[in-house]
């Protein structure tokens, strides 16, 4: 890695991690195609890299959740205790099943453009019923282990998918951010080292590009601290619609990738 390749790593992850922190999404979504099309990391690397920007940039943001006192709580520990287990098995299947690209993307497409439309529909026009109860403990479980056997797949954290649903069903993004950005930094480190060990194997780009995934992840590490610490200064209903944008961009992006 040259040091132009290591500043935009740099500058990508201040942006991404400022814009997506306060809704709980590391931005490991968004640093996938910057990986992939800017600056040439091969598959299946691509995916430890990206998980390895998880594991540097996200204790920025937990750090000031943890000033905030908004770290701990039930909510935490029912996504940790899904998404752990679930990650593993879905580094197992990345490397030595290779699911193909393109139906991942056309399925977290299908999931996340209506989903995010949705919740930017629900927030911009707000029904008069009461509002829906959380999610059953169990069902957040189940929830967990699926999106963390996606985020070891692809390297993604899982933020960007459980933030919208959870968001959704009615807990408010205050007690989902911390708790889904918790998630992801724990996941993304065992799915690290899951790579690293399965790298031991001898297959080809497995492990992480080391250097490129630093220079970001120190990148997000800054915006992420940033992005946590405003907000709070943000309201409700403009966090709803920007953790909507980001899920329906996600979704439009990937589907375009999937189209193409």
């Amino acid at each position: 890695m040259d040091w132009s390749t290591g500043a935009i790593g740099f500058a990508a992850g201040v942006l991404i991690a400022l814009v997506t922190a306060p809704v709980g999404v590391s931005g490991a979504v968004f640093l996938l195609p910057v990986q992939l099309s800017v600056l040439g990391v091969p598959s299946p690397a691509v995916t430890p890299t990206n998980l390895l920007y998880n594991v540097v940039a996200d204790p920025g943001a937990l750090l000031r959740h943890r000033r905030d006192g908004l770290l701990h709580g039930p909510l935490t520990r029912r996504l940790n205790a899904g998404t752990l287990p679930g990650v593993i098995l879905g580094a197992i299947i990345r490397v030595f099943a290779i699911p193909g690209p393109t139906v991942f993307r056309l399925l977290a497409a299908a999931l996340l453009l209506p989903l995010g439309l949705w919740l930017i529909a629900r927030t911009l026009r707000p029904t008069t019923t009461a509002p829906p109860a959380g999610p059953s403990p169990r069902t957040v479980t189940a929830l967990a282990v699926a999106v963390g056997t996606v985020g070891g797949i692809h390297g993604i954290g899982g933020g960007s998918i459980l933030g919208p649903i959870l968001v959704g069903r009615g807990i408010p993004v205050a007690q989902v951010a911390p708790a889904a950005l918790a998630s992801t930094f724990l996941t993304s480190l065992v799915s690290a080292g899951a790579y690293g060990l399965l790298s031991l194997t001898g297959g080809d780009n497995i492990a992480p590009d080391w250097l490129l995934g630093l220079a970001c992840g120190l990148g997000g590490l800054t915006g992420g601290y940033l992005g946590a610490h405003l907000q709070p200064r943000i309201p409700e209903r403009l966090l709803r619609l920007l953790l909507g944008t980001l899920a329906a961009a996600v979704g439009a992006l990937y589907a375009a990738q999937a189209l193409s």
